[in-house]
């Protein structure tokens, strides 16, 4: 076993394969990223208090405070009064199995396939691009996961978890007072997704087709949801919203006791809009019927479609689409219809009747 020892600011490099990596800290930061190279990489960027030890063997990597233990530690104190503070980095290779621990500390993991865990009594935890099961477990720290295809599983006293474009097959995720916002990706596979609460609020994005059983109860909070097709049921006490979405492939379930519950629906995805210009041509008037949505044709509410809107060469009469003045004599019977304003157009600039305004 190789060990060392880290009171100051350090770099280690580490040949030796490495295939676990367990971190423990109290205060700071953790930064954990999983890299293609196959050698691992740590860095102490700051530190005070009692050193870091830092050991490895058989493949596993760990790197942490001699009195800050794994088991029970989300009940740990610190019975010593040091005041602790440490800044770590690690880069390892993806395939890597992470465990990270803690304890007034922030935490990010990202780019990992191998399975990570992360548990926290308070600071943010970050969870980005994990392919491997995924499990995070804290008291009052705020838990993030954005871009997880692997299953993920969230358990939180009083904190937020909000997850971010889930692709994962499996979501389970317990609160007791945190809330918890779940947006599911509309690229991914049909998930199993379970939420849990007790008082904290839930709000769940579903993509757009959905496709998912739907399943949500509140013993005495609200409930809203976005699809037709859901049925909404109760109107004191409890309340349930049931029903299928599309072929019903994913299944989504979620209770609460008093905390509320929203069901929202994804807007299309930003390439859907590229295929509307092809109705356009069917009928103008179809777009002015649904509102002002967009500059796509801005015109289209003053002129009408036909071959006096092209090139033609008829004339219009009318403020809105007069032609501008010629060099040839105006008509001495202009048309009625022309309004005051055709005349001026037509006077040369340096006539008196120009500067007076008559």
């Amino acid at each position: 076993m190789s060990e060392w020892s880290v009171a100051e600011p350090r770099k280690l490099t580490f040949d030796e394969p490495v295939t676990a990596l367990h971190v423990r800290i109290a205060h700071g930061t953790v930064n954990v990223v999983g890299v293609d190279e196959g050698s691992a990489h740590l860095e102490v960027s700051s530190i005070e208090g009692p050193p870091l030890v830092v050991t490895q063997e058989s493949g596993t990597l760990t790197v942490a405070y001699e009195d800050l233990p794994w088991k029970g530690f989300l009940k740990w104190l610190d019975r010593k009064g040091w005041h602790r503070s440490a800044v770590v980095s690690l880069a390892v290779p993806a395939r890597t199995r992470v465990e990270v621990g803690v304890v007034g500390a922030t935490a990010m993991v990202s780019g990992i396939d191998g399975r990570a865990v992360v548990k926290g009594v308070f600071g943010d935890t970050t969870l980005v691009g994990l392919s491997g099961p995924v499990r995070a477990d804290t008291v009052s720290g705020n838990v993030e996961a954005q871009a997880l295809t692997g299953d993920l599983r969230l358990n939180s006293v009083s904190g937020d978890m909000t997850v971010i474009e889930g692709s994962s097959p499996s979501v389970r995720v317990e609160s007791v007072s945190g809330s918890v916002i779940v947006d599911l990706d509309p690229t991914g596979r049909a998930s199993d997704v379970s939420l849990t609460s007790i008082s904290g609020e839930i709000a769940v994005r579903l993509p757009h087709p959905a496709d998912a059983e739907i399943e949500v109860d509140s013993a005495s909070g609200a409930v809203s949801s976005a699809f037709e097709d859901l049925r909404v049921s109760g109107q004191w006490g409890a309340k349930k919203i049931t029903g299928r979405l599309g072929a019903g492939n994913g299944r989504l379930k979620a209770t609460t006791v008093s905390g509320s519950i929203a069901l929202l629906r994804r807007p299309p995805s930003e390439d859907e809009p590229w295929d509307e210009p092809r109705n356009e041509e069917v009928n103008f008037g179809k777009e002015a019927d649904v509102g002002q949505d967009g500059p796509r044709n801005t015109v289209s509410g003053r002129s009408e479609p036909g071959p006096a809107s092209g090139t033609g060469t008829g004339p219009r009469h009318g403020p809105a689409s007069a032609p501008p003045a010629s060099d040839s004599t105006p008509d001495p019977m202009p048309d009625p219809t022309d309004g005051p304003g055709v005349a001026p157009q037509n006077t040369a600039p340096d006539d008196p009747t120009h500067q007076k305004g008559l």
